[in-house]
Parts: C-alpha cells; structure tokens; sequence
C-alpha cells in the first residue's frame, strides 16, 4: 500500500532502539491481532512511511542519538490521524506537552504494558473530568521539570544541557542517574 493511501487498519510501527524490549512489545501486540512494524530511529520510520501508512505508533521518547519528538513529527506530518502514544523513561511536563503539540495522542511513563498503551490510543481525545491536584509543584519537581525541558531542546545533549543550565556537567550527571525510572 501507498504511503500516500489509506492507513492500514491494524498495522502498528513501533519505534523503539531497545531491541529485546521493542521484540516483547511487538510480540504482545501481535497476540492481540496487530500487525507491527518495528524500526529503531527517524531514518528507518521515515523509509516505512514512504512504503506503508500505520493506523498506530508506538515512539520511545529518547533514541539512541535522537529525540523521539522528531518521529512523532514525522508521523503526524504524514497523516495526522495516525494515532501516536509516547513512551517514556525520562518523563516530565515539557515533553509531554511538546509531545502533544507535535501530534501524539498520549505520552506514558515507563514501565507501561500493553494494556496501557492499547488504552491510551482509545484516548485520544482527552477528559475534562480529570481531577485536580490541590498540591504546589516542589522545587525539585521544577527543577526536573526544567532540566527536561533543556534536554529537549538540546536533543539530549547533556554536556550542552548542562551549559545552558549554568551547571557542571558531572552534577547534571549525577542528577540524572537519580531520577532515572528503572
């Protein structure tokens, strides 16, 4: 099929650089009648695409060498109704807003399942009734807040993140190594 046609009703790329956790996932969803794709970075979705129109995507938010903010653009310049859900070790506010402004229907914290991804793709339309939090914001959740947001806008990059940020490179680092999800 044409990239140019018609998305194919249960086809899913997912793109994820994590080889053993990209093969459970797509062997997951194919137990549950999809047909996957899987491909490691913005070149190879690129090269799909030009062959094949997903219906759903899954995107790891940090590729190797590469934001997955730049696929989940890709996808939506494409065919905006591609449904895009953005999975995450390194979670915050600023990439999951870019995530949505770029087109992704949901962006998700890792660990996340399949029955969590599946659930977010019929979800794309959001909720008014989401409650509210009557809680401040930390100080160390704005930081990690901002310490992402100047991840995102480096692609990654923590010698430069850490510049930017008017920190030593080694105390990003180790800021980093603390909050990572496991």
């Amino acid at each position: 099929m044409a990239a140019t046609g018609k998305a194919e009703e249960r086809l899913l790329v997912l793109v994820e650089d994590d080889a053993r956790f990209a093969a459970t996932l797509a062997r997951s969803f194919e137990r549950r009648g999809y047909t996957v794709v899987s491909v490691a970075g913005l070149e190879a979705l690129e090269a799909l695409l030009a062959a094949r129109m997903p219906h759903f995507a899954v995107v790891d938010l940090k590729l190797a060498g590469e934001s997955g903010l730049a696929c989940v653009k890709a996808l939506h310049d494409r065919d905006p109704g591609i449904l895009t859900v953005v999975l995450t070790g390194y979670a915050s506010i600023a990439t999951a807003v870019e995530a949505i402004k770029l087109g992704a229907c949901h962006y998700l914290a890792k660990p996340a399942n399949t029955d969590d991804i599946e659930a977010a793709f019929s979800k794309a339309e959001g909720n008014v009734d989401v409650s509210l939090t009557d809680r401040p914001t930390s100080i160390k959740t704005l930081e990690w807040e901002r310490i992402h947001e100047m991840l995102v806008a480096t692609d990654f990059n923590i010698s430069e993140t850490a510049r930017r940020l008017g920190m030593h490179r080694r105390t990003l680092a180790r800021k980093l190594d603390k909050q990572q999800v496991k």
